[in-house]
């Protein structure tokens, strides 16, 4: 291998290793171009040159050039056309996919999609409605509602300038604690904070006249009861909520209510409730008037007369009725009561209507009962005589009457009219168990009076087939046996009645929208025992007020008075004997000669004075004297009979 003058190597294997002439490149050795006209199989008969094996590289001369590095291989372009129809596929598919899942939400699901937006963005809320009025007989309110307002304040809507004069106006016109009005009035987490309820819409209005920002005021009805008529347990009271909670309030509720409004209202993000002007989605519909069967005087005066006389004797407790002989109730009045403006503090005692919740042993006010069976029946007569001991053995009994005397012969009539237990006990073992039953039943024994009042006690009345030993003669004469007042109330009114029983009443009916009354359905009625037995009885109840009777204090002047006395032994709950006081009662009607009213009059274990005659009969001539003048009703124009009460020899 020879070497040029440089002293570059002139290795054919190499490149550029060839000398370098002065003009232009001269062709590699053993190479060279094809001329014109060869084919191009001479061009491939000439091979490249090999690059050389692996090895140390040639040893270079110190005076020539660097050797040139090694050529790259030029950088190949893609096709920009075909990347261009990728990215429109997918830019096409991508949109395909959008305007599929807009068409499935704005056309497909519309209506599901609107329908949730619309419970996100609107509410509906209750409009309050007028609760119905409770009037007497005679349309005078016993309970009504009236238009309130609820007065709040919107923090943020507050301007700062009038913050402290907000705070001063509600802290001075509701009698508030500045500092809990001015803690209300910054409080911004909190669009609506309540400032003061039942406020009259007299006020409210003078307050919105001083133009403060911030400060609203929400509708509200509040229930009243106006005056004091005596009527707590009666007619009960309302929640917070305006629904009732007691008393006829509850009974009655549902009639009373109305239906509350809807309005739709829009939330802001802020949570601030806006109403919409077509956003009324219902009328709200007022409660209907219920119109009672009661007079609002009489009402009054049974409880005034009751309570003083249930204070003076230091009772437990007591109830007072008057009824018309058809059933319907004009008083229930009851002790203790309470204050319906404080009811959450009145024990719940005090909240129930004895009339109806106290069960008692009826005592001698049963007798009549016994009595009629007997007459109905027609196993005695008024003047049929008796020979009546003072006492007498039955079983493993002694039965007495309640003052010694000797034996005696009185006739149905003075057994009555002396209140017997013994001769009442002869007239029970005629009759006997099944037949006395009966007959207490027809008198609504056992069963709930109708009223429908809450806390109703429809007392105790065993079966005829469970009676034993001695209970016959004992509830003959009132004792093993219970009721409540409106019970026995019943049993005189249906006496009064001519013997036909009407199921006591207390609602008349409901007042339409033109201001007329919508009667209650016509209470069930039932005769009982016939005309003529009904008048028997009621000139022996005469009797019982007469010269030789038991209650001469239940006279009125003028009047022929009908009416019998009542004792009964109180049974402690604790031990069940005969240790708990004792009950005293009169019930009776006048005039005894065309009844108009029944007055029922029960004293729980009053001290001092607890026959009836002694401790109830002044109250009932006290309340039977006011309602038959308060009902005008007529003096009698006749005399009483003259009743033969004791037998000869």
């Amino acid at each position: 291998m020879s070497s040029s003058r440089d002293g570059r190597s002139r290795d054919p294997r190499r490149p550029g290793s060839s000398p370098r002439p002065a003009r232009g490149p001269a062709p590699r050795e053993g190479r060279s171009r094809p001329r014109a006209g060869e084919g191009r199989g001479a061009a491939r008969a000439t091979p490249p040159p090999r690059r050389p094996r692996s090895g140390p590289p040639p040893e270079r001369g110190g005076g020539g050039r660097p050797p040139r590095p090694p050529q790259r291989r030029p950088l190949k372009r893609g096709n920009p056309r075909r990347r261009l129809n990728v990215a429109g596929i997918l830019m096409v598919v991508v949109l395909m996919v959008f305007a599929g899942r807009l068409v499935h939400i704005q056309v497909i699901k519309a209506d599901h999609y609107a329908a949730k937006a619309e419970e996100v963005r609107l509410t509906t809320v209750d409009i309050p409605t007028t609760r119905g009025a409770i009037t007497d007989a005679s349309g005078n309110p016993l309970a009504m509602s009236v238009e309130t307002r609820t007065v709040f304040v919107d923090p943020v809507t507050v301007l700062d300038d009038e913050r402290d004069k907000v705070i001063d106006e509600l802290t001075q016109r509701f009698d508030l604690e500045r500092a809990d009005v001015a803690a209300k009035v910054g409080d911004e987490s909190s669009r609506y904070k309540e400032i003061a309820q039942d406020v009259a819409p007299e006020k409210w209005k003078k307050l919105k006249e001083v133009g403060l920002t911030g400060v609203g005021a929400l509708p509200d009805y509040k229930r009243v009861y106006p005056e004091e008529t005596g009527a707590a347990d009666v007619l009960g009271f309302t929640g917070a909520d305006g629904h009732g909670l007691e008393g006829l309030e509850a009974v009655l509720d549902d009639t009373l209510a109305g239906e509350p409004g809807k309005q739709q209202v829009e939330v802001g993000s802020s949570g601030v409730r806006i109403p919409m002007a077509d956003g009324l989605t219902q009328e709200p519909v007022p409660g209907k008037d219920v119109r009672l069967t009661l007079d609002r005087d009489i009402q009054w005066h049974a409880s005034q007369a009751l309570n003083e006389r249930a204070e003076e004797l230091d009772a437990v407790g007591g109830s007072a009725i008057v009824m018309r002989p058809t059933g319907e109730i004009l008083a229930m009045a009851d002790f203790p009561t309470y204050d319906r403006s404080e009811f959450s503090e009145a024990p719940a005692k005090a909240r129930l209507n004895g009339a109806v919740s106290e069960a008692f042993e009826p005592g001698s006010t049963n007798k009549v009962i016994t009595l009629a069976g007997a007459l109905e029946e027609g196993l005695t007569t008024p003047d049929s005589v008796y020979t009546v001991p003072y006492s007498m053995q039955i079983h493993d009994r002694t039965f007495k009457d309640d003052h010694f005397h000797e034996t005696q012969r009185l006739t149905l009539n003075g057994i009555l009219a002396q209140s017997s237990n013994v001769g009442t006990i002869k007239v029970g073992q005629q009759l006997g168990k099944q037949r006395l039953y009966d007959y207490l039943r027809k008198f609504g024994f056992g069963e709930p009076t109708g009223l429908d009042l809450p806390g109703e006690n429809a007392g105790i009345l065993a079966d005829p087939d469970d009676w034993w030993g001695t209970q016959l003669p004992t509830i003959s004469f009132g004792q093993g046996l219970s009721v409540n007042a409106a019970q026995m109330a019943s049993v005189y009114a249906t006496i009064a009645n001519d013997g036909v029983r009407v199921e006591p009443s207390i609602v008349a009916g409901t007042v339409s929208e033109e201001g007329g009354l919508d009667p209650s359905a016509a209470p069930p009625r039932e005769r009982v025992v016939s005309s003529q037995t009904a008048q028997e009885l009621s000139r022996m109840l005469e009797a019982v007020t007469g010269e030789h009777g038991t209650a001469q204090a239940a006279r009125i002047p003028g009047y022929r008075v009908a009416g019998k006395t009542g004792t009964a032994n109180r049974v402690d709950p604790e031990t069940g004997t005969y240790n708990g006081g004792y009950t005293a009662m009169f019930v009776g009607f006048a005039p005894a000669d065309d009844p108009e009213l029944v007055v029922q009059v029960v004293l729980h274990n009053p001290k001092g004075e607890y026959y009836g005659g002694q401790a109830a009969a002044p109250v009932f001539t006290d309340i039977m004297s006011f309602a038959l003048k308060s009902e005008k009703v007529q003096p009698s124009g006749t005399e009483p009979p003259n009743i033969r009460l004791f037998g000869n020899g």
